[in-house]
């Protein structure tokens, strides 16, 4: 009975360890307070956004490239594009900044009826064709909502809402032509159905702080962990 006991004793702490093990080996670099991420096609590289204002360029094995500090800003999402990133800020607003020059520029969000409530901030961000895509953290359904951006040279135009339910939504990324919402209270990623505005899938996420989320060209996916790391998995690991 006792070699028994032994035994199983074993076979837990072996699996246990295992488990440990196979959660640290997905994480690939520690940046502190890590907020929102974005794939940059042209140069293969990520591109993070932290909640004091600094942002972060790293290879997809995790090197650090550059970090550099913008401001007092709490970033929360970024989209990398060919000439900027464009950082959301939480209290309603989306950073512009030159990718070569890193000159920013801050352009609040305008839009008739458009308005932040104090228990709701902006958590994410999305490029679909001409439009940005954000989401408002919210910890009620009625609050949960994506805001649709037309920006400019020197505005930020809400254009449409889309009230999708997700609470607690911290990231957001279209992929293939489908858009992944995070939350992370669920530890949830959603696949959403724009066209027919309703969840189309729940995947069920390992446990962290989720804060945004992207893709490679290479199948594998990226979060920034508000705990203070970046985290990579292959996407057949989550079933995605």
């Amino acid at each position: 009975m006792k070699q028994l006991f032994n035994t199983l004793l074993l076979l837990t702490t072996l699996n246990f360890t295992a488990c440990a093990d196979n959660q640290k080996s997905d994480i690939i670099a520690s940046i502190p307070e890590a907020s929102g991420i974005s794939f940059c096609q042209d140069t293969k590289t990520l591109v993070v956004a932290n909640d004091e204002g600094l942002f972060y360029e790293l290879s997809t094995d995790g090197a650090i490239l550059l970090e550099h500090k913008l401001g007092k800003y709490d970033l929360e999402g970024v989209v990398c594009e060919k000439e900027n990133f464009i950082f959301a800020i939480e209290d309603g607003a989306i950073l512009k900044v030159n990718r070569q020059t890193l000159k920013s520029k801050v352009l609040k969000l305008k839009g008739k009826g458009f308005k932040l409530s104090k228990k709701a901030g902006i958590e994410g961000i999305t490029k679909i064709g001409d439009l940005y895509y954000l989401a408002i953290q919210a910890k009620e359904k009625k609050d949960a909502k994506l805001l649709l951006v037309k920006a400019g040279a020197n505005y930020a135009k809400v254009v449409k809402v889309i009230e999708h339910g997700i609470i607690d939504s911290a990231g957001l990324q279209y992929h293939n032509k489908k858009l992944f919402i995070v939350s992370d209270k669920k530890d949830k990623l959603y696949v959403y159905n724009l066209k027919k505005n309703k969840i189309s899938k729940k995947i069920k996420l390992p446990k962290f702080a989720q804060e945004g989320i992207t893709f490679d060209n290479s199948d594998f996916v990226y979060f920034a962990d508000d705990d203070g790391t970046v985290r990579k998995y292959s996407k057949t690991s989550l079933k995605i």
